[in-house]
């Protein structure tokens, strides 16, 4: 009977836990997943399944880095798991507009017009490939250094500086054209 209630309440713990780390990170994980996948439905799907697995292994998070790092490294694996996967590659979803779209009426002109310069720069840095992706997103949306990068990319500080110097370059290249 105590291992039952042990269990039980290790159950509770995790779920506590998991919720303060879907509060914390969901809204941060659901952008990183959208910057794989640019599809705003597949995006929250695929989050789900990442907390769903962050429940599930919590219990081999050793400490060794950042809880943070930690769940970047499942997100960044689970999307580039579905990028590979059968759907992704034999299922058409129709495109959507993109989540920076979604203008209210009371927006002045001033906010427009950055809104264009936004879509252009999300269009452009969604036209790269995966590795010079992953960089931009984290180095500027998640504002995490190029040490934390090369840990969650699993690739070298040097390696994540070299992406990070061509993602730029490529970036130039198209918004100029």
């Amino acid at each position: 009977m105590e291992e039952i209630f042990d269990k039980a309440h290790e159950i509770e713990e995790r779920e506590v836990l998991l919720d303060e780390i879907m509060n914390r990170y969901g809204q941060d994980i659901l952008r990183l997943v959208y910057s794989y996948v640019n599809n705003k439905d597949i995006a929250e799907d695929l989050t789900q399944d990442i907390f769903v697995k962050c429940y599930k292994y919590i219990h081999t998070y050793k400490g060794n880095s950042s809880l943070r790092t930690w769940l970047w490294r499942i997100a960044i694996n689970h999307c580039k798991d579905f990028l590979k996967s059968w759907y992704n590659n034999h299922v058409f979803i129709p495109e959507e507009q993109s989540i920076t779209h979604q203008i209210t009426t009371e927006i002045v002109e001033n906010v427009v017009i950055q809104r264009e310069e936004d879509d252009q720069l999300i269009s452009a840095m969604m036209t790269l490939p995966i590795k010079y992706r992953e960089v931009i997103y984290l180095f500027y949306y998640e504002e995490l250094l190029i040490k934390e990068i090369a840990i969650i990319t699993e690739a070298g500080v040097n390696t994540v500086k070299t992406r990070l110097r061509r993602a730029k370059e490529l970036l130039k290249e198209q918004l100029e054209a």
